[in-house]
């Protein structure tokens, strides 16, 4: 039995939940969770703000621990290895995504929290694929956002090639934005940071951030027209998009990876006039992932977290709700 906590309804509190997850896939792998990141995602999918989540729902997609079991197929990972799991637990590994080396953007990935059960327990499984093992010198205990939170601002930095000689800005500097200000540093960026939060000023620049603008400022953003070559918007609310597009360069790019729900109204002539483009991002491929667990490695990069027990998880959700979380939360499994 794997024992978890899980809401039974849109909205619940989390609570004891054991269950059965029946024999081993041949192509699974079973880990013993060390710790699981929480992501604003496990909030939309507990509160079913997207529509699609499965109740009894156990959160957590940004798990961190030991291989345990393996499956009579899996021959790249071995009983012991220390690894961390993403959004995506299966892929197909037959369609063209999957050949093609974006398994990410395979039509029949699986979520690890999307109709299955996911890290908010004491064991968890996926495909061996989307089990990446961890490199010396990551912490194991503070890795679990990279697995999501990492992952989704690093991968635009590869699909998007960004120049170590690009001027860059990212829009927000909570969970998403920190990994960002400090990829793009050591990526050899200038990097200005977008806050309308000042007390975060002094932060972002030891993350890594040359500059900032206040965001709520109209005088600072019209000052900085026609400046970047790359700007990442990691927020999740709607913003005055037509003057970040004034902000970039020609040819800039506005990349959004924070789910807005709200349609964003943009002007034709913004794009038109600079060929100018707004593109989007999600998480990223297997391969993109070692990638960046390297990156962080070599540079010293870390999450900066705050940690909770995993038998305080509802403590922990209404910290994130409340907009408190610096600037990722971690759950440490306290099940004995």
């Amino acid at each position: 039995m794997i024992r978890a906590y899980a809401a039974t309804e849109a909205g619940a509190k989390l609570e004891r939940f054991e269950f059965d997850p029946g024999p081993l896939a041949h192509g699974d792998v079973e880990i013993d969770v060390i710790a699981c990141g929480i992501c604003h995602s496990d909030l939309s999918m507990r509160n079913n703000d997207w529509g699609f989540t499965a109740f009894p729902f156990v959160p957590g997609h940004e798990v961190v621990g030991k291989i345990s079991a393996v499956g009579d197929q899996v021959t790249n990972l071995t009983v012991g290895q220390t690894v961390g799991l993403g959004w995506v637990a299966t892929s197909c590994g037959t369609c063209a995504e999957c050949l093609g080396g974006d398994n990410h953007h395979c039509a029949n990935s699986v979520g690890t929290i999307v109709g299955r059960h996911g890290g908010f327990a004491d064991k968890v499984r996926c495909s061996a694929t989307w089990a990446i093992p961890l490199p010396d010198g990551v912490d194991a205990k503070k890795a679990g956002p990279l697995f999501c939170g990492g992952l989704t601002v690093f991968n635009p930095i590869v699909e998007y090639d960004v120049k170590p000689t690009d001027r860059v800005g990212v829009i927000g500097i909570g969970g998403l934005g920190h990994f960002a200000l400090q990829f793009l540093n050591k990526w050899g960026c200038e990097v200005t940071a977008f806050t309308s939060t000042g007390a975060k000023a002094d932060e972002a620049r030891k993350m890594g951030a040359h500059n900032i603008v206040n965001s709520r400022d109209a005088d600072e953003l019209d000052a900085v027209a026609g400046t970047f070559d790359f700007i990442i918007s990691t927020v999740n609310v709607d913003l005055e998009w037509n003057r970040y597009l004034a902000a970039l360069a020609p040819k800039g790019n506005l990349c959004v990876v924070g789910a807005v729900l709200e349609p964003m109204p943009i002007s034709a002539f913004s794009l038109i006039m600079g060929r100018k483009s707004v593109t989007g991002s999600q998480v990223g491929s297997a391969l993109t992932t070692m990638k960046m667990l390297d990156f962080c490695a070599r540079h010293g990069i870390e999450t900066v977290t705050e940690t909770f027990p995993l038998s305080e998880a509802n403590e922990a959700f209404a910290h994130l709700e409340a907009g408190k979380a610096r600037y990722r939360i971690v759950l440490e499994n306290d099940f004995t």
